[in-house]
């Protein structure tokens, strides 16, 4: 077997931030191709938004077990987020770090 290399880790860690970036945006993830039924619970997208968070935390639990830095893709705030594993109605509203005021709305990415 190959050594794993710090790209791969990277692009594994960049692809789980997408995926819970589309989940909590309720974008179509590839969650949605394997539950396609699942669009009519309810429950639906805390799931889906579930899924994707633990899927974040594994890339970032495998990064520090091999000594890779993985903080470099996140914002402070959100390092934190992930550093405490928990996945609250906090992070669900925060992660984006958006302001609320006018001049800021639409400026988030």
């Amino acid at each position: 077997m190959e050594n794993v290399t710090a790209d791969f880790f990277e692009a594994k860690l960049s692809a789980a931030k997408i995926h819970f970036e589309r989940a909590l945006d309720c974008k179509h993830t590839e969650f949605d191709d394997l539950y396609p039924y699942m669009i009519e619970h309810p429950q639906f997208f805390w799931y889906k938004r579930y899924v994707a968070w633990s899927e974040l935390l594994t890339i970032v639990k495998l990064s520090e077990e091999l000594g890779m830095e993985w903080k470099g893709q996140f914002t402070e705030r959100q390092a934190d987020y992930i550093s405490k594993r928990v996945m609250s109605s906090r992070v669900l509203d925060e992660w984006f770090e958006t302001n609320d005021t006018k001049e800021h709305v639409g400026n988030a990415e």
